[in-house]
């Protein structure tokens, strides 16, 4: 009785049983722009139900510098008359390695997510990292290293040095899984927990498309390109982490979910929470954090709560 309990529990962390939750008026206007990434079409979508600046009941301050690069800075947000020993939420922006950015001007992304976090208890830390060409492997990693180790020093007046973790988004999430599978680039602060939203690659030796920014970020090497993924070593990794991926992700994101799902299902590890988001594109299922669509947040706040 009790292994066939423990079998039905590992199988239920397989695939979260996903219900759409995207507005009715959005779905056909979302699948018009396909199976791509196109931050242009789909911000519009999801900008109006957003609040603005300024962010009533949160301390928001700007451009915190924790490291030496121009682009090493940070966005902090303290709901105000919060108290000590808050969890924090790091959220790590994509781009394709080359490109994209914490926040552009008169955007409620992603910002979103830090209120989101603030909302749900948690101190709020939203980071900009070196890019490719002119910063290649294993600037990313480095850069949130140095970002985690920020947030543990920083942690004492509102947060908990012991409850951080990191969420990364498409190019994000791979510079995210690719920090958790190596150990060599970890702060002294070990994360609680981790979560990858449409990682452009966790194997890049099954990646097939080329792609501008993975070339220019792992170099042109491809026999390096095993011992630069992430997946070897998130098999052996004792960190908590979580992934999902959208139903109108770029193919290849869904196909490297479906990859990391079996691998860790095949580990000694185990299964992990995994969700597949439908009728989201790449882009929506971050922008439609903090709305009346929590699909994701909802699965990322039972992770956070039970570790697994």
């Amino acid at each position: 009785m009790f292994q066939r309990i423990h079998a039905v529990a590992a199988l239920l962390l397989v695939t979260t049983p996903a219900v759409a939750q995207v507005p009715a008026e959005l779905i056909d206007k979302i699948a018009a722009i396909g199976r791509v990434s196109d931050p242009a079409k789909t911000a519009p979508l999801y900008a109006p139900m957003h609040a603005k600046e300024p962010y009533a009941g949160v301390k928001v301050t700007r451009d915190v510098k924790y490291g030496p690069h121009e682009r090493n800075t940070l966005d902090l947000f303290v709901p105000e008359g919060a108290g000590a020993g808050r969890p924090i939420f790091m959220f790590v922006h994509g781009g394709a390695m080359v490109r994209g950015s914490k926040r552009q001007p008169d955007s409620p992304f992603y910002d979103n997510i830090m209120l989101w976090a603030n909302r749900n208890g948690m101190v709020g830390v939203n980071i900009e990292y070196r890019l490719a060409p002119a910063s290649p492997w294993p600037a990313g990693q480095e850069d949130i290293a140095m970002a985690v180790r920020w947030a543990a020093d920083n942690a004492a007046a509102n947060g908990d040095a012991n409850r951080i973790y990191l969420m990364g988004h498409s190019a994000g999430a791979t510079h995210v899984a690719t920090y958790v599978g190596h150990p060599e680039f970890h702060a002294p602060k070990a994360l609680a927990g981790a979560m990858f939203s449409s990682a452009s690659s966790y194997d890049l030796t099954k990646v097939e498309s080329e792609s501008e920014g993975r070339n220019a970020y792992y170099g042109p090497d491809r026999s390096l390109y095993a011992q630069r993924s992430a997946l070897p070593g998130l098999i052996k990794s004792t960190i908590p982490f979580m992934a999902n991926a959208a139903e109108l992700d770029p193919p290849q994101m869904v196909d490297q979910l479906e990859l990391l799902k079996s691998a860790m299902c095949a580990s000694t590890r185990g299964c992990i929470r995994t969700l597949l988001q439908p009728k989201h594109n790449h882009m929506s299922q971050s922008y439609a954090i903090n709305t009346s669509d929590t699909l994701l947040s909802d699965q990322i706040l039972a992770f956070i709560k039970t570790g697994k």
